[in-house]
């Protein structure tokens, strides 16, 4: 039986929505394919929104990430510092993730996309890959000192040029600096559009238009309670964020999958990030962009779902005071184009056939 490591970065959601195709590809090209997970986020969501049962979970958190104010901000100083205790003991840290691999004996490790994995299985000699819009190394460039953090900096990129690929789904920031990227198609989950099973489930007339809130898993509220209404528009929002209104209702107690919520509302208004992005512009769904403007990975988000999808930018201001209708309305009135196909899982795990399907490597001697 074929083994899958998968080493997922726990930054909110992004890196497992990424991933989840990808595997849900592999497990339909290799029946009774082995996974076993590496991350951070708690098993039951990664069970209930990315990685249907079974598979192994290692509880351990292989990179740092950034650390976040909310979900729209960056902390800089606590994720530069985080970094520097991360890589105080590096060596330390990559003998013990090449013992545990080598305990493990996977066929191939996937990262998206934590790079400490990466060496790790470079050490011991199991096939690695790495899959992700961004990599670690560049965003950590963008907050932190490139004196006084660049030995960190300097392991972080040798990981991820150890990768045997770097596939760069669209749509993806630059990587100049990495000589082992492989550019493929977008990756988004499918899910389907269910608009008057969704507006009956809540009690809606058939013209009321639904706006999905998403902000990718990092804990933010926005002040919905104080927006004012507008006509039309009802709004979609976590549960936990306790909001009451005629016109505001919580997602979770309906029991849908969050894709075919997606698919089933007229707009999301979601920060720039790549999950969120890739299915909105896939499943034809406008967005209202939050900002993010100091994120490096924005600019090419936001290009590219110009492009491929509709976007409207939004400004702090208007989120403070909720002044959204006309956002909302150009957002609504712009023609879109034929949505690009999320062609991108299938592409890698054509590609990971050749691991997966090959004989078992032979390990070299794990580290002391």
């Amino acid at each position: 039986m074929a083994h899958l490591w998968l080493a997922l970065s726990a930054h909110g959601y992004g890196h497992a929505a990424q991933a989840a195709p990808i595997v849900a590809e592999l497990r339909a090209r290799h029946p009774g394919l082995r996974v076993s997970v590496e991350s951070a986020l708690p098993r039951e969501l990664l069970e209930r929104r990315f990685v249907p049962p079974p598979f192994d979970l290692v509880a351990a958190a292989p990179d740092v990430g950034m650390l976040m104010h909310d979900a729209l901000a960056v902390d800089a100083a606590a994720s530069c510092a985080a970094y520097r205790d991360f890589h105080r003991d590096w060596d330390g840290r990559v003998a013990a993730a090449a013992r545990r691999l080598a305990a493990a004996r996977p066929d191939l490790l996937l990262a998206d996309v934590p790079y400490l994995p990466l060496v790790a299985a470079a050490r011991v000699g199991i096939p690695a890959v790495a899959v992700c819009s961004l990599h670690w190394g560049a965003i950590h460039a963008a907050y932190c000192d490139a004196d006084e953090d660049a030995g960190a900096a300097t392991q972080m990129l040798a990981a991820y040029r150890a990768a045997r690929r770097f596939y760069r789904p669209a749509p993806a920031m630059p990587m100049p600096e990495l000589d082992n990227v492989v550019d493929v198609g977008p990756i988004a989950e499918q899910g389907r559009a269910r608009h008057a099973e969704l507006r009956a489930a809540l009690g809606l007339e058939t013209g009321v238009r639904l706006v999905l809130v998403a902000l990718g898993g990092v804990p933010t509220r926005l002040p919905l309670a104080n927006w004012p209404r507008v006509p039309g528009v009802h709004w979609l929002v976590q549960a936990d964020w306790g909001i009451a209104g005629d016109d505001i209702h919580p997602l979770e107690p309906l029991g849908w999958s969050f894709i075919d919520l997606v698919a089933s509302c007229d707009a999301l208004l979601a920060k720039p990030g790549y999950g969120l992005f890739a299915e909105a512009a896939c499943h034809g769904v406008p967005v209202l962009a939050l900002p993010r403007s100091d994120w490096p990975e924005s600019a090419a988000l936001l290009d590219w779902l110009k492009r491929h999808g509709r976007c409207v930018e939004i400004d702090a201001d208007q989120v403070r005071r909720g002044d959204l209708a006309d956002a909302l309305a150009t957002a609504w009135s712009c023609p879109g184009p034929p949505p690009p196909r999320p062609d991108g899982a299938a592409t890698i795990a054509a590609d990971l056939d050749a691991w997966l399907g090959a004989p078992r490597p032979t390990l070299q001697a794990p580290l002391p």
